[in-house]
């Protein structure tokens, strides 16, 4: 097995979840691992990590402070992040998706247009502005559709209308969230799919195909559940995996990770996304590789030149479930977490909101609950396993308190 070599630059926001597995992954394999964050640049290293202060906004100001150094290799954990990796490694000469790639793998109208000129199926789609007549875009519209404001992700703001006054509502919705553009797309019907991937010299490893077993059909998108093996024919699994290939080589992503969201529908695989990043949050968590290795060591390895084109998963089956907020509110408590965790098959339950914490549920809001995980020896039973412990858990979230108001 090659050597791995010692120094590597990650990219990530300073909250991200994901930023302390990257760590211990570092310290097993003898990294010596640099952080590059959006961590406040006037105090002297507010979070003890060393970090280099980068503002993923204000890309050559942050280059900048990269100029001079080196490193074997680069990382990146976020869609902003991941651009701002990309521009840093053409700068170094370290392998890594190239800019043009991760920036239009992080724009959803042109990665819809690349994707549409590859051939590929993709809805109908055009892009306005919120200074646009929303009636005339209505009118524009073919339904059922979905509103997608370009600015954000993670289905932030994503809203379905059936006609034009539920358009009309959507479109007012998602303005008062700040956003200034937005893209209208057909809805697609069908189950979705994420796939987890590493892209070496822009060829394809797929790692994992997630179901996604809860429907998303609106009018909010929320995800849930995540559970692989896939249990969708082999010809559906081939056709998922094609796509995102094409996809790949469509936006000319070239060494990296890769998550993908697909639809699949009686007319073939749809691609939703191909982005230059791995999976969010703490869901990486879901996936290990023979032998007991996280997904976060593997990015590591392979972004240091390792061959990692063995790797395969070390579990049967295994899944995460993301906790949804049920309602907006103040988070206070929960009950039944022992309870949960007994249930069989269920790896871990950890709850990430805090005490005191301002709940937004979707569309305004970009926050889980938690994470529950389950192992097993199908994917069924996973499945099942991470809704009977969603079931054992009871939030309590008050209700936020009105403005006092003085009568006159």
């Amino acid at each position: 097995m090659k050597a791995v070599p010692h120094s590597l630059l990650l990219f990530a926001a300073t909250t991200g979840y994901q930023i302390r597995v990257f760590e211990a992954a570092a310290r097993r394999l003898g990294i010596a691992l640099t952080l590059a964050t959006d961590r406040c640049h006037v105090l002297d290293d507010p979070w003890g990590d060393r970090a280099i202060p980068v503002k993923f906004d204000r890309m050559q100001e942050s280059l900048e402070a990269l100029r001079g150094l080196s490193w074997d290799g680069i990382a990146a954990v976020g869609d902003r992040p991941a651009v701002l990796a990309a521009a840093a490694a053409e700068m170094l000469g370290v392998p890594f998706h190239p800019l043009a790639a991760a920036r239009a793998s992080n724009d959803k109208y042109l990665a819809r247009q690349l994707y549409q000129a590859a051939g590929l199926r993709v809805p109908e789609f055009f892009r306005a502005t919120f200074e646009d007549d929303p009636n005339v875009l209505a009118e524009r519209s073919r339904y059922p559709c979905v509103l997608k404001p370009l600015g954000l992700s993670a289905s932030r703001g994503v809203i379905r209308a059936d006609n034009e006054a539920e358009f009309l509502q959507a479109f007012h919705r998602i303005r008062k969230m700040g956003e200034h553009s937005l893209q209208v797309e057909a809805y697609i019907p069908g189950r979705e799919f994420a796939i987890e991937a590493l892209v070496t010299r822009g060829c394809l490893q797929p790692l994992a195909i997630f179901d996604k077993p809860d429907p998303l059909e609106g009018p909010f998108f929320e995800e849930t559940i995540y559970v692989t093996p896939s249990r969708e024919p082999d010809a559906v699994q081939s056709e998922l995996l094609a796509t995102t290939a094409a996809a790949v080589r469509a936006l000319g992503l070239y060494h990296g990770p890769v998550h993908a969201e697909l639809r699949y529908n009686s007319e073939g695989a749809w691609i939703l996304e191909a982005a230059a990043r791995p999976i969010g949050g703490l869901c990486a968590k879901a996936l290990r590789f023979v032998p007991e290795i996280p997904l976060e060591e593997l990015i590591l390895r392979h972004a240091l030149g390792e061959d990692v084109s063995g790797a395969h998963l070390s579990d049967p089956a295994s899944g995460v479930m993301m906790i949804p907020i049920p309602k907006g509110g103040i988070y206070e408590s929960v009950t039944g977490i022992e309870k949960a965790r007994s249930v069989a098959g269920i790896e871990d339950v950890i709850i990430t909101a805090k005490q005191g914490q301002h709940l937004v549920p979707l569309p305004e809001g970009a926050a889980y609950l938690g994470f529950i995980f389950a192992r097993g020896n199908r994917a069924a039973d996973v499945e099942r396993a991470l809704r009977r412990s969603h079931a054992e858990l009871d939030f309590r979230i008050a209700a936020t308190l009105a403005t006092f108001k003085p009568s006159s």
